[in-house]
């Protein structure tokens, strides 16, 4: 099965302070390799060989380490932005480059998803997106995601209730068709997204039974520097 991974890689990496004064989240080293290149491993492991990543500030440092992807086994293609777009935003000044259907994952994401089994179960549904979800109780974040049946029913990073007991989980899929509603060349993100594909009742859950890593605060660079080290 040929799939697409699109990675969000072009937003400005705020809590990591001086890590990334002068280089990119995705280029933040653990164990002396980029953050990216553990990311490009497990899609491989997970036979995604399609990557498009969308950078922005400072992104020319990561075409330049990656190229093409060949090094890494896998075919690496670009979308640039000249100015922040947010994470949906950036979906769409991608369009070109992207499949009738394809993943997305943040750039400072380490996820364990069965890529193959979440995508056959988004193509038996017939529905325009998938959103992984991990049974979290606030325990590596907030939660923020309420599910019932197989669809997501509410997202809110903002607004926390008591039903919440399910997180994002950072990999999602969507149908090109969904680029539709996204305003063209302005800022906008899948946090502005999810809620609109859930009123349409458009938004399936796709549950994933191991937690997350992630390097967008120091205490989950920390966490997840400590899980190489274990030599997973």
């Amino acid at each position: 099965m040929d799939m697409q991974v699109v990675i969000l890689a072009g937003g400005l990496a705020t809590r990591l302070g001086h890590l990334t004064r002068d280089k990119p989240k995705s280029m933040v080293e653990v164990q002396g390799k980029p953050f990216l290149e553990y990311q490009l491993g497990l899609l491989r492991k997970n036979k995604v060989q399609d990557i498009v990543i969308c950078i922005g500030h400072m992104g020319e440092q990561i075409e330049r380490y990656f190229g093409n992807g060949m090094k890494y086994g896998v075919n690496i293609r670009y979308s640039l932005e000249d100015k922040p777009l947010g994470t949906a935003g950036a979906l769409k000044k991608a369009e070109q480059l992207l499949d009738d259907v394809f993943f997305t994952m943040y750039g400072d994401s380490y996820l364990f998803v069965d890529f193959g089994l979440a995508m056959r179960y988004f193509e038996s549904q017939g529905k325009l997106a998938l959103m992984t979800v991990y049974r979290n109780c606030d325990r590596y974040d907030r939660s923020n995601v309420v599910i019932k049946g197989n669809l997501v029913r509410k997202f809110s990073k903002q607004e926390k209730t008591t039903d919440m007991v399910y997180i994002e989980y950072g990999a999602n899929i969507f149908s090109k068709e969904v680029l539709e509603m996204i305003p063209q060349n302005q800022f906008y993100s899948l946090d502005e997204l999810f809620p609109a594909l859930i009123d349409k009742e458009e938004l399936l859950a796709f549950e994933v039974k191991q937690r997350f890593y992630e390097i967008g605060s120091l205490q989950g660079l920390k966490e997840f520097g400590d899980f190489i080290e274990k030599g997973a």
